[in-house]
């Protein structure tokens, strides 16, 4: 089933340190890593869960926004 982008999804993250980390996690039977973006202290990304992303997983600190609300986190 595919689902429209303006259903899908989106988060920002917005580094507070160089060297923070984002890796996208397929969706499916074997959750495999597909994509990496690296981030420098201040930039922000703003990225869409889809069809092929199921997860996200963050390293390093990071602010995250979200439908759901604000976190930081502790590494």
């Amino acid at each position: 089933m595919t689902v429209d982008a303006e259903q899908q999804e989106y988060i920002v993250i917005k580094a507070k340190d160089n060297g923070v980390q984002v890796i996208g996690l397929t969706r499916g039977q074997d959750t495999k890593f597909h994509h990496t973006e690296k981030l420098d202290k201040g930039e922000v990304l703003i990225v869409q869960f889809t069809d092929h992303t199921s997860a996200m997983k963050i390293r390093g600190k990071a602010t995250i926004l979200t439908k759901h609300g604000t976190l930081d986190t502790d590494a």
